[in-house]
């Protein structure tokens, strides 16, 4: 495959960095693969938002006999069971990433997630298989789980070695850009069939049509990454072993563990993701629930406030990527982190109080506190790790602390509701986090406007 870079192999020097071949980027090829990137990111999450908005629906058609407590339970766990798989298919995928290229195996899971997801949409209901119905979502699940755990750190991998170093925060948070595109998209969606279909159409086959709809978007997603070329520094890391005429190293899980300074780098990725997850699955995955189940407010309307909500980060998410270039990414990840320690509990403390405005502002402060993440860390995690086992270290940090900690974020709080009776839970839940993350986020090296570990300076 032809590059698709031109390089200058004139000395260049980068703030920080050592003098090396620069890499110049072509503006259309980084804005091609920044799309192809978020467009896997945001049907992941139109997924996860079609699921989290009809928890209630799902459980009714595939565990009709339990109580609704123990639907919600169960239909949450069976969205946490997803991500028991994730840190497998990141440590499958994540060094396979880092020996055949990046652009081909995000390809491979951009076509397994889709599978995964409409696969969920053929599955007959509990009245007419049985115990089968909630065995076989289960199945699914594991699909998009296993899938997934090679997306993100690959999606986050390939936007950061396209990007030009002074504006990769910018670039990178288009990732999750199409996070809250595709979030916004599934509650919407969700949101139109439970308001405007009979509960026996929505329960019969309603809850489907979601579903169904992965299988297309998978289609032209597939076809969008396989026209793009590989990354400039994977491209750079192949010629250089063909130049010294010898196979391309494969890389191994305990080469992300043992080299210098990778057992450091793994626990700040681990620490700044469960930050990043447990506060991103707290707003966006389980307030629907907890509006409904837990403050009995009306469903629909609180996931329209939702949905405004996630309009205004959207809003916001570009100018506070280009700030991470401006300002570094430790400033802004720490001052996430110590707004959501100072202003976790007012926030749903309002939330709690159940009018219309002060629930919207509640999670507004919520929701712009986590662009303070989502705006830094597709940029800032790859920065962590060296070009030759990028993919893969990423892949398998962000697995592990999304199965531990992120995923099963709802799961946690409900049941820890459901045992206390104590409503500030989520408030206290994101608050531990956030100090976790403060710390990772003191220890971590300023990697804004740098070149990524391993790689030359890109412009």
């Amino acid at each position: 495959m032809a590059p698709s870079t031109t390089r200058l192999y004139a000395p260049a020097k980068s703030r920080g960095s050592t003098p090396s071949d620069a890499t110049v980027t072509d503006p259309s090829l980084v804005k091609r693969a920044v799309k192809a990137a978020a467009l896997g990111n945001a049907m992941e999450w139109f997924d996860f938002g079609v699921y989290g908005y009809l928890t209630a629906t799902l459980g009714h058609v595939f565990f009709p006999t339990a109580s609704s407590t123990a639907q919600v339970l169960s239909t949450l766990g069976t969205f946490a069971a997803a991500f028991l798989v994730r840190p497998i298919g990141g440590a499958f995928f994540g060094p396979l990433g880092d020996r055949i290229g990046r652009q081909r195996v995000l390809a491979i899971t951009m076509i397994m997630m889709a599978a995964g997801t409409f696969a969920i949409g053929l599955i007959p209901s509990y009245n007419a298989i049985g115990v089968w119905a909630p065995v076989l979502l289960i199945v699914a699940r594991m699909v998009q789980g296993f899938s997934t755990g090679g997306e993100y750190g690959g999606a986050c991998t390939f936007i950061a070695e396209y990007a030009p170093d002074k504006r990769r925060g910018f670039f990178g948070s288009f990732l999750e850009l199409g996070t809250l595109i595709g979030y916004v998209a599934g509650a919407g969606l969700a949101t139109a069939l439970t308001t405007l279909m009979s509960s026996g159409d929505l329960y019969g086959w309603g809850w489907r049509i979601p579903f169904l709809i992965a299988g297309p978007i998978g289609l032209v997603g597939l076809y969008v990454r396989m026209k793009l070329e590989e990354t400039p520094a994977f491209q750079k890391l192949a010629e250089e072993a063909e130049a010294k005429q010898k196979e391309q190293p494969k890389p191994k899980l305990r080469d992300m563990f043992a080299g210098k300074g990778a057992a450091h780098a793994m626990l700040l990725c681990i620490a700044l993701v469960l930050v990043f997850n447990v506060t991103d699955y707290m707003l966006l995955s389980y307030m629907p629930t907890f509006l409904s189940e837990e403050l009995g407010y009306d469903a629909t309307h609180g996931t329209l406030i939702l949905i405004g909500v996630m309009l205004l980060m959207m809003a916001v998410q570009i100018p506070m990527g280009a700030a991470n270039d401006r300002f570094g990414h430790r400033k802004v990840i720490g001052g996430a982190c110590a707004g959501f320690v100072l202003l976790s509990v007012p926030a749903v403390l309002l939330i709690r109080e159940g009018s219309t405005w002060a629930i919207a502002l509640g999670l507004a402060a919520l929701g712009l506190l986590l662009v303070g993440f989502t705006s830094s860390m597709p940029s800032a995690l790859p920065a962590l790790f060296p070009t030759k086992v990028r993919y893969g270290s990423l892949s398998v940090g962000f697995n592990l602390s999304v199965s531990l900690f992120g995923g099963t974020t709802p799961l946690v709080a409900a049941a820890l509701i459901a045992a206390t009776g104590n409503l500030m839970i989520p408030a206290y839940y994101m608050m531990a986090a956030a100090l976790i993350g403060g710390i990772a986020a003191w220890r971590m090296r300023e990697s804004a406007g740098r070149p990524l570990p391993g790689s030359p300076p890109a412009i």
